[in-house]
């Protein structure tokens, strides 16, 4: 089997301060308070748990 390494993408993503439910591509997913949304590439957008967020994404300045 080969390996295969994710290509770098930059997204918009910021984090909320509210419960919100975001409409994704599989069906409606629920944010909690202190969870990020993040824009796709392709303007989709998904909630993101931050201790997930912090070990998947960096800052670009």
């Amino acid at each position: 089997m080969r390996k295969y390494r994710k290509r770098p993408v930059v997204v918009e993503a910021y984090q909320t301060e509210v419960e919100m439910i975001i409409p994704t591509l599989e069906g409606d997913h629920h944010a909690s308070p202190g969870d990020y949304i993040i824009t796709g590439v392709h303007g989709e957008q998904y909630p993101c748990k931050p201790d997930i967020f912090a070990k998947t994404y960096e800052l670009v300045e």
